[in-house]
């Protein structure tokens, strides 16, 4: 299962549905605000598994632990682990969750006071797709995790790009592409502006 697959596949559909019920938002923004924070995610927890073995193996036990991917085949529990996901995102945004919240917020039209708690929902769903490529990859040890995580933004990108008649696959194409559009500040700047252009 590709990245794209997890965004447009059923589980991606499943938490939109329960999203759009629950918040009043229509299932387009939240597949359109999943399709941008599963790179952002992924690409914060790269950055993190690269720079301290320590958070390698804590993001490792963890997916061990909590993520073994069940949830893509049982999406309603992101509504119930709504807070955990909160939780996953105050670790890995850290001091900056409030800036990527914003930035999240003007590129999806998604009130401040909704976009936190969606993305609590989509946090545990993406999570869990990362724990599934970690087993389907038999990667064991925090090590691998840096290799992983940039082999499934790497996927995610050739995808986007090899099928540009899809417009949430141009989307994601535009979040992962390269840092010409950066200089716009739309969702092509979003990852280059929170990750400080690297």
């Amino acid at each position: 299962m590709s990245l794209i697959d997890l965004i447009t596949g059923n589980a991606g559909n499943q938490v939109a549905s329960d999203a759009e019920n629950k918040f009043g938002i229509s299932k387009n923004q939240v597949i359109a605000l999943l399709a941008v924070a599963a790179p952002l995610v992924i690409s914060y927890l790269r950055k993190k598994s690269q720079e301290s073995p320590k958070e390698a193996d804590a993001l490792n036990n963890a997916l061990d632990k909590d993520h073994d991917g069940s949830i893509l085949n049982d999406p309603a529990q992101a509504t119930a682990r709504e807070a955990e996901g909160g939780s996953i995102l105050d670790h890995i945004f850290g001091g900056q969750k409030s800036q990527v919240e914003n930035q999240l917020s003007q590129n999806t039209g998604i009130s401040m006071d909704k976009i936190g708690p969606i993305l609590g929902m989509l946090a545990p769903l993406i999570m869990g797709y990362i724990g599934q490529q970690r087993k389907d990859n038999n990667v064991t040890s925090g090590g691998g995790l840096g290799d992983l995580l940039g082999g499934i933004l790497g996927n995610a990108q050739n995808q986007a790009q090899a099928q540009t008649s899809n417009p949430l696959n141009d989307l994601l194409g535009s979040v992962l592409g390269g840092g010409q559009q950066q200089q716009q500040g739309g969702l092509g700047g979003l990852l280059g502006s929170i990750l400080g252009g690297k």
